[in-house]
Protein backbone atom coordinates (compact mmCIF):
# COMPACT_ATOMS: atom_id res chain seq x y z
CA UNK A 1 0.00 0.00 0.00
CA UNK A 2 1.36 3.43 -0.95
CA UNK A 3 1.11 6.53 1.20
CA UNK A 4 1.55 9.97 -0.35
CA UNK A 5 3.64 12.52 1.57
CA UNK A 6 2.77 16.09 0.57
CA UNK A 7 5.46 18.10 2.39
CA UNK A 8 9.05 17.70 3.55
CA UNK A 9 8.98 17.47 7.37
CA UNK A 10 11.85 18.38 9.66
CA UNK A 11 13.55 16.10 12.17
CA UNK A 12 10.75 16.57 14.74
CA UNK A 13 8.77 14.05 12.66
CA UNK A 14 11.57 11.59 11.98
CA UNK A 15 10.06 8.83 14.13
CA UNK A 16 6.75 9.03 12.28
CA UNK A 17 8.35 9.06 8.86
CA UNK A 18 10.14 5.89 9.95
CA UNK A 19 6.85 4.48 11.30
CA UNK A 20 4.98 5.06 8.05
CA UNK A 21 7.81 3.44 6.08
CA UNK A 22 7.36 0.23 8.09
CA UNK A 23 3.82 -0.28 6.81
CA UNK A 24 3.63 1.63 3.54
CA UNK A 25 5.60 2.52 0.45
CA UNK A 26 6.37 6.22 0.82
CA UNK A 27 5.92 8.44 -2.22
CA UNK A 28 6.53 12.16 -2.17
CA UNK A 29 3.83 14.01 -4.06
CA UNK A 30 4.65 17.70 -3.95
CA UNK A 31 1.66 19.93 -3.44
CA UNK A 32 1.99 23.70 -3.77
CA UNK A 33 -0.70 24.39 -1.16
CA UNK A 34 1.44 22.58 1.43
CA UNK A 35 4.85 23.97 0.44
CA UNK A 36 4.71 26.50 3.29
CA UNK A 37 4.83 23.54 5.68
CA UNK A 38 8.16 22.24 4.39
CA UNK A 39 10.90 21.90 7.00
CA UNK A 40 8.43 22.18 9.84
CA UNK A 41 7.17 19.66 12.37
CA UNK A 42 4.27 18.42 10.25
CA UNK A 43 3.76 15.35 8.11
CA UNK A 44 0.88 15.90 5.68
CA UNK A 45 -0.10 12.65 3.98
CA UNK A 46 -2.83 10.92 2.01
CA UNK A 47 -3.92 7.33 2.49
CA UNK A 48 -6.56 5.93 0.16
CA UNK A 49 -7.81 9.45 -0.60
CA UNK A 50 -8.03 10.57 3.03
CA UNK A 51 -5.83 13.51 4.03
CA UNK A 52 -4.24 13.44 7.48
CA UNK A 53 -1.80 15.60 9.42
CA UNK A 54 0.74 14.66 12.08
CA UNK A 55 1.66 17.69 14.20
CA UNK A 56 4.82 17.33 16.29
CA UNK A 57 5.07 20.88 17.62
CA UNK A 58 4.78 22.24 21.15
CA UNK A 59 1.13 22.47 22.32
CA UNK A 60 0.22 25.88 20.91
CA UNK A 61 -3.01 24.68 19.25
CA UNK A 62 -3.88 23.09 15.92
CA UNK A 63 -3.02 24.76 12.64
CA UNK A 64 -6.42 25.99 11.47
CA UNK A 65 -5.57 25.88 7.77
CA UNK A 66 -4.50 22.24 7.93
CA UNK A 67 -7.36 21.30 10.24
CA UNK A 68 -9.94 22.56 7.76
CA UNK A 69 -8.41 20.57 4.89
CA UNK A 70 -7.76 17.23 6.57
CA UNK A 71 -9.90 14.28 7.56
CA UNK A 72 -7.90 13.68 10.77
CA UNK A 73 -5.38 15.79 12.68
CA UNK A 74 -2.95 13.85 14.91
CA UNK A 75 -1.15 15.84 17.62
CA UNK A 76 1.84 14.73 19.63
CA UNK A 77 0.92 17.29 22.29
CA UNK A 78 -2.88 17.23 22.47
CA UNK A 79 -3.08 19.44 25.53
CA UNK A 80 -5.94 18.49 27.81
CA UNK A 81 -6.98 22.00 28.81
CA UNK A 82 -6.64 23.69 25.40
CA UNK A 83 -9.97 23.95 23.51
CA UNK A 84 -8.13 23.97 20.18
CA UNK A 85 -7.23 20.30 20.72
CA UNK A 86 -10.76 19.29 21.71
CA UNK A 87 -12.07 19.66 18.15
CA UNK A 88 -13.73 16.67 16.53
CA UNK A 89 -10.98 15.65 14.10
CA UNK A 90 -8.04 15.85 16.53
CA UNK A 91 -6.46 12.58 17.70
CA UNK A 92 -3.67 11.98 20.23
CA UNK A 93 -0.44 10.16 19.50
CA UNK A 94 1.74 7.82 21.53
CA UNK A 95 5.13 9.10 22.73
CA UNK A 96 8.04 8.99 20.27
CA UNK A 97 11.45 10.60 19.83
CA UNK A 98 13.60 11.96 16.98
CA UNK A 99 15.90 9.38 15.39
CA UNK A 100 18.46 9.25 12.61
CA UNK A 101 16.55 8.45 9.42
CA UNK A 102 18.98 10.15 7.04
CA UNK A 103 18.96 7.35 4.39
CA UNK A 104 15.14 7.27 4.41
CA UNK A 105 14.96 11.07 4.33
CA UNK A 106 17.23 11.27 1.29
CA UNK A 107 15.52 8.37 -0.47
CA UNK A 108 12.00 9.74 0.05
CA UNK A 109 12.61 13.36 -0.95
CA UNK A 110 15.89 13.06 -3.01
CA UNK A 111 16.40 16.04 -5.38
CA UNK A 112 13.37 17.87 -3.94
CA UNK A 113 15.51 18.58 -0.89
CA UNK A 114 17.66 20.84 -3.06
CA UNK A 115 14.81 22.55 -4.89
CA UNK A 116 12.26 23.00 -2.10
CA UNK A 117 14.48 23.74 0.92
CA UNK A 118 16.90 26.57 1.50
CA UNK A 119 20.50 25.24 1.42
CA UNK A 120 21.11 26.18 5.06
CA UNK A 121 17.89 24.41 6.14
CA UNK A 122 18.79 21.26 4.22
CA UNK A 123 22.31 21.30 5.69
CA UNK A 124 20.92 21.71 9.20
CA UNK A 125 18.53 18.81 8.80
CA UNK A 126 21.33 16.53 7.60
CA UNK A 127 23.50 17.64 10.53
CA UNK A 128 20.78 17.14 13.15
CA UNK A 129 19.63 13.77 11.81
CA UNK A 130 23.19 12.45 11.83
CA UNK A 131 23.51 13.47 15.47
CA UNK A 132 20.38 11.63 16.52
CA UNK A 133 20.66 7.97 17.60
CA UNK A 134 19.60 5.29 15.14
CA UNK A 135 16.33 3.62 16.06
CA UNK A 136 16.69 0.16 17.54
CA UNK A 137 14.07 -1.85 19.32
CA UNK A 138 16.33 -2.62 22.25
CA UNK A 139 16.45 -5.97 23.96
CA UNK A 140 15.02 -6.08 27.46
CA UNK A 141 17.89 -4.41 29.29
CA UNK A 142 16.64 -4.41 32.86
CA UNK A 143 19.26 -3.25 35.36
CA UNK A 144 19.39 -2.19 38.99
CA UNK A 145 22.34 -0.16 40.18
CA UNK A 146 22.39 3.17 42.05
CA UNK A 147 23.49 5.40 39.16
CA UNK A 148 21.17 8.24 38.12
CA UNK A 149 21.75 10.44 35.09
CA UNK A 150 19.73 13.57 34.47
CA UNK A 151 20.64 16.60 32.39
CA UNK A 152 18.62 19.34 30.74
CA UNK A 153 18.16 22.98 29.92
CA UNK A 154 16.40 25.72 31.85
CA UNK A 155 13.62 27.66 30.18
CA UNK A 156 12.73 31.33 30.61
CA UNK A 157 8.97 30.86 30.76
CA UNK A 158 8.76 27.47 32.48
CA UNK A 159 9.44 28.32 36.13
CA UNK A 160 7.62 25.30 37.53
CA UNK A 161 9.40 22.87 35.22
CA UNK A 162 12.78 24.39 36.14
CA UNK A 163 11.99 24.15 39.82
CA UNK A 164 10.92 20.52 39.94
CA UNK A 165 13.89 19.40 37.85
CA UNK A 166 16.24 21.34 40.11
CA UNK A 167 14.68 19.65 43.14
CA UNK A 168 15.11 16.25 41.49
CA UNK A 169 18.81 17.01 40.92
CA UNK A 170 19.20 18.07 44.58
CA UNK A 171 17.37 14.98 45.86
CA UNK A 172 19.61 12.66 43.83
CA UNK A 173 22.80 14.48 44.81
CA UNK A 174 22.08 14.30 48.52
CA UNK A 175 20.85 10.69 48.59
CA UNK A 176 23.54 8.60 50.31
CA UNK A 177 23.02 5.54 48.10
CA UNK A 178 22.83 7.25 44.69
CA UNK A 179 25.70 8.09 42.36
CA UNK A 180 24.45 11.09 40.39
CA UNK A 181 25.71 12.50 37.08
CA UNK A 182 24.34 15.50 35.23
CA UNK A 183 22.70 18.80 36.07
CA UNK A 184 21.47 21.84 34.20
CA UNK A 185 23.24 22.93 31.05
CA UNK A 186 24.59 26.49 31.55
CA UNK A 187 22.70 29.04 29.49
CA UNK A 188 24.52 30.93 26.76
CA UNK A 189 23.21 34.25 28.12
CA UNK A 190 24.70 33.52 31.54
CA UNK A 191 21.32 33.74 33.30
CA UNK A 192 20.88 30.41 35.07
CA UNK A 193 17.91 31.58 37.16
CA UNK A 194 19.71 31.03 40.45
CA UNK A 195 20.47 27.35 39.79
CA UNK A 196 24.25 27.70 39.85
CA UNK A 197 24.57 24.82 42.34
CA UNK A 198 22.66 22.54 39.96
CA UNK A 199 24.76 23.30 36.87
CA UNK A 200 26.77 20.67 35.05
CA UNK A 201 30.16 21.38 33.49
CA UNK A 202 29.88 18.58 30.92
CA UNK A 203 28.06 18.52 27.61
CA UNK A 204 26.59 15.38 26.09
CA UNK A 205 26.03 14.50 22.46
CA UNK A 206 22.54 13.13 21.72
CA UNK A 207 23.97 9.64 21.36
CA UNK A 208 25.93 9.79 24.65
CA UNK A 209 22.89 11.29 26.37
CA UNK A 210 20.85 8.29 25.24
CA UNK A 211 23.51 5.83 26.41
CA UNK A 212 23.77 7.37 29.88
CA UNK A 213 19.99 7.64 30.21
CA UNK A 214 19.69 3.93 29.44
CA UNK A 215 22.01 3.16 32.39
CA UNK A 216 20.11 5.31 34.85
CA UNK A 217 18.26 3.74 37.76
CA UNK A 218 15.46 6.28 37.32
CA UNK A 219 14.30 8.39 34.39
CA UNK A 220 12.33 11.51 35.26
CA UNK A 221 9.59 12.30 32.77
CA UNK A 222 9.90 16.01 33.36
CA UNK A 223 7.42 18.53 31.98
CA UNK A 224 8.57 20.16 28.76
CA UNK A 225 7.64 23.51 27.24
CA UNK A 226 3.94 24.39 27.75
CA UNK A 227 3.24 20.94 29.20
CA UNK A 228 4.49 19.04 26.13
CA UNK A 229 5.50 15.43 26.53
CA UNK A 230 9.25 14.94 26.74
CA UNK A 231 10.95 13.51 23.66
CA UNK A 232 12.82 11.26 26.09
CA UNK A 233 9.84 9.33 27.42
CA UNK A 234 9.52 6.73 24.65
CA UNK A 235 13.29 6.40 24.56
CA UNK A 236 13.31 5.68 28.31
CA UNK A 237 10.69 2.97 27.90
CA UNK A 238 12.56 1.42 24.99
CA UNK A 239 15.64 1.13 27.23
CA UNK A 240 13.67 -0.65 30.01
CA UNK A 241 14.03 2.35 32.31
CA UNK A 242 12.04 3.02 35.46
CA UNK A 243 10.00 6.12 34.60
CA UNK A 244 9.04 8.51 37.37
CA UNK A 245 6.48 11.00 36.08
CA UNK A 246 4.23 13.87 36.98
CA UNK A 247 0.68 13.45 35.63
CA UNK A 248 0.41 14.05 31.90
CA UNK A 249 -0.85 17.42 30.70
CA UNK A 250 -1.56 15.90 27.29
CA UNK A 251 -3.95 13.28 25.98
CA UNK A 252 -2.66 9.83 25.01
CA UNK A 253 -4.56 7.13 23.12
CA UNK A 254 -3.87 4.87 26.11
CA UNK A 255 -2.20 5.93 29.36
CA UNK A 256 0.44 3.81 31.12
CA UNK A 257 -0.87 2.23 34.28
CA UNK A 258 0.28 3.57 37.65
CA UNK A 259 2.30 1.04 39.65
CA UNK A 260 2.63 -1.28 36.66
CA UNK A 261 4.12 0.69 33.74
CA UNK A 262 4.95 4.04 35.35
CA UNK A 263 5.28 5.64 38.78
CA UNK A 264 3.43 8.92 39.25
CA UNK A 265 4.16 11.66 41.73
CA UNK A 266 2.23 14.90 42.24
CA UNK A 267 4.75 17.04 44.08
CA UNK A 268 8.52 17.41 44.18
CA UNK A 269 8.20 16.90 47.93
CA UNK A 270 7.76 13.21 47.12
CA UNK A 271 11.22 12.84 45.56
CA UNK A 272 13.00 11.80 48.75
CA UNK A 273 10.51 9.12 49.76
CA UNK A 274 10.21 7.81 46.19
CA UNK A 275 13.99 7.49 45.85
CA UNK A 276 14.07 5.55 49.12
CA UNK A 277 11.26 3.26 47.94
CA UNK A 278 13.03 2.51 44.67
CA UNK A 279 16.42 1.88 46.28
CA UNK A 280 14.97 -0.31 49.03
CA UNK A 281 12.55 -2.34 46.91
CA UNK A 282 14.23 -3.79 43.79
CA UNK A 283 11.14 -5.85 42.96
CA UNK A 284 9.05 -2.66 42.71
CA UNK A 285 11.71 -1.12 40.48
CA UNK A 286 11.82 -4.20 38.25
CA UNK A 287 8.03 -4.40 37.91
CA UNK A 288 7.69 -0.85 36.61
CA UNK A 289 10.82 -0.99 34.47
CA UNK A 290 9.68 -4.13 32.67
CA UNK A 291 6.11 -2.83 32.51
CA UNK A 292 7.25 0.35 30.78
CA UNK A 293 9.19 -1.70 28.24
CA UNK A 294 6.08 -3.82 27.59
CA UNK A 295 4.03 -0.63 27.08
CA UNK A 296 6.58 0.57 24.53
CA UNK A 297 6.51 -2.77 22.70
CA UNK A 298 2.72 -2.76 22.51
CA UNK A 299 2.06 0.86 21.57
CA UNK A 300 5.17 2.90 20.80
CA UNK A 301 7.34 1.01 18.31
CA UNK A 302 7.31 2.40 14.76
CA UNK A 303 5.31 -0.60 13.62
CA UNK A 304 2.70 -0.17 16.38
CA UNK A 305 2.39 3.56 15.72
CA UNK A 306 1.93 2.99 11.98
CA UNK A 307 -0.80 0.44 12.68
CA UNK A 308 -2.55 2.94 14.97
CA UNK A 309 -2.40 5.66 12.31
CA UNK A 310 -3.71 3.31 9.62
CA UNK A 311 -6.62 2.16 11.74
CA UNK A 312 -7.62 5.70 12.73
CA UNK A 313 -7.38 7.10 9.19
CA UNK A 314 -9.17 4.26 7.40
CA UNK A 315 -11.85 3.67 10.06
Amino acid sequence: MTILIHNIPNFYSSYYLLSLSKLFDLKFQSNSEFSKFNNRGFIIFSLEGRLAVIDNHDPVGVNDELYKKCHLYFATNKLLDNPSYQQEKVRPLFPHYPVNILPLYLKTFHFHLLTKLKPKDFAREVYVLRKRPDYKNLEDNYHFHPYVFFSGSTWKKETWANQIRAEFIRACKKHPKIEFEGGFIPRSDGNNFGYDEELNTKTYSPKLFSELSAKSLISLNNPAVLGAVSWRLAEYWNASSFVLSFPFAIDLPIYPEEGKEIAYIHSSEEFDSKLDEIINDPSYHEKISRGGKAFFEKYCTPEAQAAYLKKEVLD
